[in-house]
């Protein structure tokens, strides 16, 4: 029978259809997951103005369909090298956690570009435990079975380590895409033999749903240490009563070595002691000498964290890395420990027995820190794939930071692929990331060797074998076939691009359930976002997944063909230019928009040639352009904003709005470069002092002096200087003048650089942005700090192009500073308070992350009790009775 409508239903059909037409139009790429549910989203230059102005939980909130039960709160908020700054969410069901579900929004400019990450679709839970909180911790227990308990022990600090429950919602992860739960979670640690994980108990039925290990396995003054492994090195360390002691502080918040003496306690671990800082004799029977391997393992990974990435520490915010080699989880069986692991707190290492020599190599130590970086960004889950991709990443870096070593140390007898060769008894390694089949690893997704049983965590250390040898493929580069006798042809990008590539993924994308799908989708994005669509690195990270049976090899991908690079304006006159970019091989035809700076909307054309003539522009006015290539499979996203002014007068370019939201604590009190010369207070987080100009010769040094204001004690602060020499209204990368973190410091701090020679003639902006706890960049808004801008007029300088010289500089200096002290730092029961001068403490107030006032701390003179504290981070706030101190401390 024929269907019939009426007018009223006919209506309705075709504004949905024009609804759904809208919402195709506005984006450019979606990705799904199994479950449905979008993994990233891509918004179209359209989807980008109809998002303009929504915060990022209302594009969250609009794009995934959230209903009244879910919620997705901020956690965190993070810029990168790119410009572009990530807003990190955490999902929530009627106001309930739900694990490894996050979401994030990316946005550059002000402008959102894309969101990825992992949403759960939740309906119909029951929220109401069945379960009490102690027997649900009685049945964790009795899934781990261990002799004696973290909390059972005589350490001082035992009763810190004992269970509390957490009410979450997670996975049943017994079986692929089981349902989500309701569930008790819990912290537990066993110290014989030793274990530690959240152990995930149904608040219904009971039943242990997931078991994520927080300890991650590699497998079952200047002192001169001969070190095991790593030939003679030179070793930071510290000058203490007695001797030298395995301690430096030029790194971070430090870096300290300790000896378990063949013990399983931190808390009875001792220095390692020498009189002349010559430690020749630690090569004796009992192997002391792999101290100095544990030492200089984990100062080259923070070295290599800091060259590569710009990261201070693990955790980008200096965490101090500690190490306790001769660990024994049962003291006196006569027995080593045949491990070494990573606890959310430590480094640990034992002597090996059978199988193992001492387990510190290098690329062991780079393996295990590796973890904590994981931890403190994708936080992927210990178990199954997302499990796999962890041991997978803790190899990569493992690989790298022994490479980063061997070429800085000139470093022999390693191997970069293989993973564990200096600590096998026998010969031959535990890993090779070259040939993963050889170690009875998979070097295909779900092929030979690939491992589908519930031991090691779902077989976390076997299926890593494929992340391995994906990043093999696309560092080194091969053509060859699979095991599934498919051809692919792999191009080498070196380990610095694969690198980049890969932590990109790990930081900005992959989430704590990702899986190996996830992560083919996000390093292609991460590859993107580095060296642009279709560029050579992103056909290698693609046809590297096809080589381990992870989606198709590249045919052009999603946008059809490369975008258009090396863009020039030329020919100027007061009303047209003509813009010109590099040809892209296989497009038709090019589309150009262009806009007046600052304008919301873009005036389209096109070109069927690599140049395009714009006429009828306005006299005076700063314009912004792009260009995207249209070949017969699609067309590219546009390339990076180019600008240029047409002439007939002075024109002011419209610069991008940066400030600091808080200025409680720290802000700029000082800057001096020629004749400006401001001191200031707090400026509500931006300080327009463009009026103030100063004149500099281009090819000139030039030194200025900066200073940090705080309303208390002073923090680790990040500087970034910025001059727009080419006046076209943008700070690029090449126009940060200085850049860096300086530890805390009220103190003068001065900056020395010289003016490009390439630098145009006339008045230009300075801007000075001092930020806490983020990375510096020129644009956008963030937490705590402040930003200033000021003039600049150039003189001899001769502008090419559009681009600036080669820049000098990068000297900030420091120096010393009067705080609260506050240690040990992370604490777990007693913190010290140190104050700048003699004065007694009259009050002590701690709060939360959110600013709320927290009970429980109690203060004994100058010592606080901060045992009742739940774990995480606090802000202390210190007053003798006339000044007030601020400062931050970790629980642990």
């Amino acid at each position: 029978m024929k269907k019939q409508y009426s007018a009223a239903a006919l209506l309705m059909l075709g504004t949905l259809a024009t609804a759904q037409a809208q919402d195709a139009s506005r984006i450019a790429n979606k990705v799904l997951g199994k479950d449905g549910q979008p993994e990233l989203v891509q918004f179209s230059a359209e989807g980008k103005a109809a998002l303009r102005g929504l915060s990022g939980d209302q594009v969250l909130r609009q794009q995934l369909g959230l209903g009244q039960a879910d919620q997705l709160v901020q956690r965190a908020a993070e810029a990168d090298q790119l410009g572009m700054v990530h807003q990190k969410f955490n999902q929530l069901y009627q106001g309930i956690p739900v694990e490894h579900a996050s979401y994030t929004v990316h946005s550059k400019g002000g402008t959102v570009e894309s969101i990825s990450g992992d949403f759960e679709k939740i309906t119909n839970l029951n929220t109401t435990p069945s379960l009490s909180e102690k027997t649900a911790l009685g049945r964790a227990m009795a899934s781990v079975g261990a002799r004696l308990y973290k909390w059972q022990t005589n350490e001082a600090d035992a009763a810190s380590y004992k269970p509390t429950g957490q009410l979450v919602i997670v996975r049943d992860n017994r079986t692929e895409n089981g349902p989500q739960v309701l569930a008790w979670k819990f912290n537990v640690y066993a110290a014989q033999p030793v274990s530690r994980a959240y152990i995930y108990v149904d608040a219904h039925t009971g039943d242990v749903v997931l078991t994520d290990n927080i300890i991650k396995h590699a497998t079952p003054a200047t002192a001169t240490f001969a070190t095991a492994y790593s030939g003679t090195r030179s070793l930071a360390d510290e000058t203490a009563t007695g001797g030298y002691h395995l301690r430096e502080y030029t790194r971070g918040l430090g870096i300290e070595t300790y000896n378990c003496k063949k013990g399983s306690s931190y808390t009875a671990a001792v220095d390692f002691i020498d009189a002349d800082n010559s430690w020749t004799e630690y090569n004796n029977a009992n192997f002391d000498n792999v101290a100095g391997d544990a030492h200089f393992g984990a100062q080259t990974t923070y070295d290599y964290w800091k060259a590569v990435f710009g990261r201070n520490s693990y955790d980008n915010a200096g965490a101090k890395i500690k190490s306790y080699v001769h660990f024994d989880d049962t003291p006196g069986d006569g027995v080593g420990y045949e491990n070494a692991y990573w606890d959310g707190t430590e480094m640990t290492y034992g002597d090996g027995a059978s199988t193992f020599k001492p387990l510190t190599a290098l690329d062991v130590c780079g393996h295990e820190i590796g973890h904590a970086v994981c931890e403190k960004t994708a936080n992927l889950t210990y178990s199954n794939e997302s499990g796999a991709m962890n041991e997978g990443f803790s190899d990569i870096w493992g690989a790298s930071v022994e490479a980063f070593g061997v070429s800085k140390y000139s470093l022999t007898g390693k191997s970069t692929y293989l993973i564990g060769e200096e600590i096998m008894k026998a010969g031959g390694a535990l890993r090779s990331m070259s040939s993963p089949n050889t170690y009875q690893q998979p070097a295909y997704y779900k092929g030979t060797y690939w491992y589908t049983g519930t031991a090691d965590n779902g077989g976390v250390h076997t299926n890593s074998g494929v992340l391995n040898y994906w990043y093999y493929l696309i560092s080194n580069g091969k053509t060859g076939t699979n095991e599934k006798s498919q051809s692919f042809s792999v191009a080498g990008l070196g380990l610095d691009a694969a690198a980049k590539i890969t932590f990109r993924a790990e930081s900005v994308y992959l989430t704590a359930s990702s899986n190996y799908a996830n992560a083919r989708t996000y390093t292609i994005k991460a590859a993107q976002d580095l060296y642009g669509v279709g560029s050579t690195q992103e056909q290698s990270v693609t046809n590297a997944w096809y080589a381990v049976g992870i989606g198709a090899a590249y045919s052009g991908g999603t946008t059809g063909c490369g975008t258009p690079t090396s863009l020039t304006a030329g020919s100027i006159t007061t009303t047209g230019a003509t813009l010109s970019w590099a040809a892209i091989s296989g497009a038709t035809s090019y589309n150009v928009q262009y806009r007046v700076s600052g304008a919301t909307t873009w005036t389209t054309t096109t070109s069927t040639t690599t140049s395009k003539a714009l006429t009828g522009l306005t006299t005076a006015t700063t314009y912004q352009y792009q260009v995207q290539s249209v070949c017969s499979s699609g067309s590219s996203a546009y390339s990076a904003i180019g600008s240029f002014s047409t002439s007939g007068g002075t024109t002011t370019p419209t610069y991008c709005a940066s400030k600091g939201s808080s200025v409680t604590y720290e802000w700029i009190d000082l800057v001096q470069l020629g004749s400006i010369n401001r001191t200031s207070g707090a400026d509500g987080g931006y300080y327009d002092g463009t009026a103030l100009n100063t004149s500099v010769a281009a090819g000139s040094s030039q030194t200025m002096t900066l200073s940090a204001g705080f309303s208390g004690s002073a923090y680790d602060e990040n500087w970034g200087i910025y001059v727009d020499w080419n006046q076209n209204g943008t700070f690029e990368t090449a126009e940060r003048m200085d850049y860096g973190v300086v530890t805390a410091s009220a103190g003068n701090l001065t900056s020395t650089w010289t003016v490009p020679t390439t630098a145009k003639n006339g008045k230009t902006r300075m801007r000075i942005v001092m930020t806490y706890g983020a990375a510096t960049a020129a644009c956008g808004s963030y937490t705590e700090g402040e930003t200033e801008d000021y003039s600049i007029t150039v003189t001899g300088g001769t502008l090419t192009g559009s681009g600036v010289a080669t820049l000098s500089g990068n000297s900030l200096g420091n120096a010393v500073a009067r705080n609260l002290e506050v240690y040990p730092n992370p604490g777990t029961s007693i913190i010290n308070l140190v104050m700048p001068s003699t004065s007694p403490i009259a009050s002590v107030l701690v709060t939360d992350v959110r600013g709320a006032r927290v009970a429980g701390a109690v203060l004994n003179e100058n010592a606080l009790n901060i045992s009742a504290l739940a774990k995480g981070m606090y802000t202390l706030t210190v007053s003798d009775g006339q000044k007030v101190f601020h400062q931050r401390f970790v629980k642990e």
